[in-house]
C-alpha cells in the first residue's frame, strides 16, 4: 500500500525530468530517492520508470500512479480550504459560478486543437469568467502573468508545478512510400541514410533523438542512445514538419497526439516501432501548489475532465 510519502515522491517525479531534480523538489539526496522509488517498484510489483544517464521516463503505470497521487495529494492539501470555501459559498467549485480573468499560455498546434475547445466550454459555463487564450512558440517563455500554462513534455528547472494531465507518446513516421524503403532498418543509426525532417523549438537541438529498445508490451529491452540527425528541411512549426512528412519530403519525429489519427488513416506510417522515443506527457503548470485561485483549480478540473478518456487514444 502506498504511503503518504511515496505518494509525494511519486508527484515529485511526475515534475522533474531527473531523479535528482526530483530529490532537489524533495531536499533528499538522488540516492535516498533511487532507494525509496526501488522500494515502491517492489512493494507494488510495477515498474514506476525508466532510468537512464540523462533523466527517467515514466512507464504507462508510472504516469498512472503520478497522476493518482497528485490528485489524492491535492485533495488532502486543499481539504481544510475547500471546505471553508463550500460553507461561505453553499456549494462545490463546479456548482459555483466563477468570475474575474484567467490567463491561459499553450503552444500552437495543442492549443488550436484542444486547449481551445476547453476554454470556450469553460467560459461557457462560467460566463462571468473573462478567459484569455495565448498560443505562443515556446509557452513558458511566454507565461509572464499567467495563471495556467500548458506544456507537451515535462519542463526541466522550472518553478512552475506541473500536474499531469495525459500520456503522449512521441512517433517516429513517414508517408507510406518512403516508409516502405526503411522498411530494412534495424538500428536508429541507420537513420541517416534518409532524409529527415528536423523540428526546431524552445531553443532545443531535437536534431539529437533518445532511443530506448522496447518488446511489443512496451517494456524496455536494452539501453538508450542517442542518435544525431541532420535534416535538409527544418522549421520551428510542428505542423509544417507533419506536413512535409505528408507529401514525402522525409521522416519526422511527432508528438501521438498530432499523428496517431494520420498513422490509423494509414497516411503516415511508423518508423522503428521497436525503438521508443522519449514521450512528452501534456502537462497543466501553475505557479505553485498552495494559494491556488479558485479559478485555477477550476481550469485544472475542467482539463483533466478534457483528457479523460485520452482524444488521441480513443
Amino acid at each position: 500500500m502506498l504511503q503518504l510519502d511515496d505518494m509525494q515522491l511519486l508527484r515529485a517525479l511526475g515534475a522533474s525530468s531527473s531523479l535528482a531534480a526530483a530529490a532537489r523538489l524533495l531536499d533528499l539526496t538522488p540516492p535516498a530517492v533511487t532507494v525509496r522509488l526501488q522500494r515502491i517498484e517492489d512493494r507494488i510489483g510495477v515498474r514506476v520508470a525508466h532510468r537512464a544517464a540523462r533523466g527517467i521516463a515514466l512507464t504507462d503505470e508510472g504516469q498512472r500512479l503520478v497522476q493518482e497521487s497528485m490528485d489524492i495529494l491535492e485533495r488532502i492539501e486543499s481539504l481544510a480550504a475547500s471546505i471553508s470555501r463550500e460553507a461561505d459559498r453553499g456549494g462545490s467549485i463546479g456548482e459555483t459560478q466563477i468570475s474575474g480573468s484567467l490567463r491561459v499560455v499553450a503552444p500552437f498546434g495543442f492549443g488550436r486543437r484542444h486547449v481551445a475547445p476547453l476554454v470556450r466550454d469553460l467560459q461557457r459555463s462560467h460566463p462571468q469568467l473573462a478567459i484569455s487564450l495565448l498560443l505562443a512558440e515556446s509557452p513558458l517563455s511566454a507565461a509572464t502573468g499567467a495563471d495556467a500554462v500548458i506544456s507537451i513534455g515535462r519542463v526541466r528547472d522550472s518553478s512552475w508545478v506541473g500536474h499531469f494531465l495525459a500520456p503522449n507518446e512521441r512517433f517516429l513516421c513517414a508517408a507510406p512510400t518512403l516508409a516502405r524503403r526503411m522498411q530494412r532498418l534495424k538500428h536508429p543509426s541507420e537513420l541517416a541514410e534518409y532524409p529527415y525532417v528536423c523540428l526546431r523549438e524552445n531553443d532545443d537541438d531535437v536534431s539529437r533523438l533518445r532511443f530506448t529498445p522496447v518488446d511489443r508490451a512496451g517494456g524496455r529491452t536494452g539501453k538508450a542512445l542517442t542518435v544525431k540527425l541532420k535534416g535538409m528541411l527544418s522549421s520551428n512549426d510542428g505542423t509544417i514538419t507533419r506536413d512535409w512528412a505528408l507529401d514525402g519530403e522525409g521522416f519526422v519525429a511527432r508528438s501521438e497526439w498530432d499523428c496517431a489519427h494520420l498513422v490509423a488513416e494509414g497516411r503516415l506510417a511508423r518508423i522503428l516501432p521497436g525503438w521508443q522515443l522519449e514521450p512528452a506527457p501534456v502537462m497543466a503548470l501553475l505557479p505553485g501548489r498552495e494559494g491556488l485561485t479558485t479559478r485555477q483549480r477550476v481550469f485544472l478540473e475542467a482539463a483533466r475532465r478534457a483528457f479523460d478518456p485520452v482524444p488521441w487514444r480513443r
